[in-house]
């Protein structure tokens, strides 16, 4: 870790684990890569599971979990309360179900933006549509917190199609995926009406960098008070801001001025989050962030009372018919649907 210096660009390195540990307003990214072996009828994987912890599977034998689903890998119904999920999946699909009645199949670059607000019960799903083949999975699930105002807010399922998130050449051998937050002019799809994200002042941005092997690039700078943290997960190593920073590692940056990047030998990838601190008081337990341990009783004592809206599906790992596409049934019965996207390699 270094010293927080006022002329150094970089506050501060902190290795990267599992889930990544977030800087408010972000409370956390968990990183999944799993190379799941061929899909049988069920859509799980064709392959023995003997051994594993089913239920609680994270071992990673062989490349991949099943973490806790037992015929699909994935997470079947549970609750949340309070913050958002921001679900960025680059390789692979989910299928997802809640409580709202809304339903999807998504991946390919796609993003689903779910606000938890006073509660939802919801599945995310990892269906192994491929029965010829591998069927790889990379995706990133990113926990943004709600300000005070807005904990109980109505929940929000929202779907931000990959045709409709910008790419955009920043430099020679440098693009960027633009999420969350304006870049070069680059304007990303809305956000949610509740998030943090969709305020002018929050300053918040989601950006997936990619460099090309020797490329540089200077980060535009941000205004004083925002939180910046870039996430280093694919390379052998991006000199940042001066400081030499090895893959699997996060950078703390000041926002104020701007900040260098320069790559090293193989291509490089950085998950880049911003956003102005909410600075309220933050109590989590599991799938509950709230700003007080009463708010966290009341949170469990209403999913024990209404299981927050209840399960409308018929199983509690729901998954689509290995034909369907890309598709989103939203709560008010709106339907939007998208080709199916093919992606073998997203470095």
């Amino acid at each position: 870790m270094t010293t927080d210096r006022t002329s150094e660009p970089v506050l501060e390195l902190v290795e990267l684990g599992f889930p990544w540990e977030g800087v408010d307003p972000f409370i956390f990214t968990v990183h999944h890569v799993d190379h799941y072996p061929r899909g049988n009828d069920a859509l799980g994987p064709d392959a023995s599971l003997m051994g594993r912890r089913m239920g609680s599977d994270f071992s990673y034998v062989d490349g991949w979990s099943m973490y806790h689903g037992s015929a699909v890998p994935g997470f079947p119904q549970h609750p949340h309360r309070g913050f958002e999920t921001v679900t960025v999946v680059r390789r692979g699909y989910v299928d997802h179900s809640d409580s709202l009645g809304a339903t999807a199949r998504y991946g390919g670059g796609d993003v689903q933006w779910l606000t938890t607000g006073t509660g939802i019960m919801h599945s995310e799903m990892f269906p192994l549509l491929d029965v010829d083949g591998p069927n790889d999975l990379e995706l990133f699930q990113i926990w943004l917190n709600l300000p005070p105002e807005s904990k109980l807010v109505d929940a929000h399922f929202g779907m931000l199609w990959s045709e409709d998130i910008r790419t955009i050449g920043v430099a020679p051998g440098v693009e960027v995926d633009v999420i969350a937050g304006r870049l070069e002019g680059a304007v990303p799809p809305s956000a949610p009406p509740d998030s943090w994200a969709s305020r002018d002042d929050t300053h918040l941005a989601i950006w997936l960098i990619r460099l090309d092997s020797g490329a540089t690039w200077e980060v535009p700078p941000a205004p004083e008070g925002v939180n910046r943290m870039l996430h280093l997960f694919e390379g052998d190593g991006v000199e940042i801001g001066g400081h030499r920073v090895d893959a699997s590692t996060g950078a703390r940056i000041r926002p104020g001025a701007p900040v260098t990047l320069i790559n090293g030998q193989r291509p490089a990838e950085i998950l880049m989050l911003q956003g102005r601190p909410i600075g309220a008081p933050v109590f989590q337990m599991g799938p509950f962030v709230m700003n007080s341990a009463e708010e966290l009783r009341q949170a469990v004592d209403d999913y024990r009372r209404t299981s927050f809206g209840g399960w409308p599906w018929s199983r509690p790992d729901p998954v689509h018919d290995r034909g369907e596409g890309r598709f989103a049934l939203h709560a008010d019965g709106t339907v939007e649907r998208r080709d199916m996207q093919v992606v073998t390699d997203a470095s």
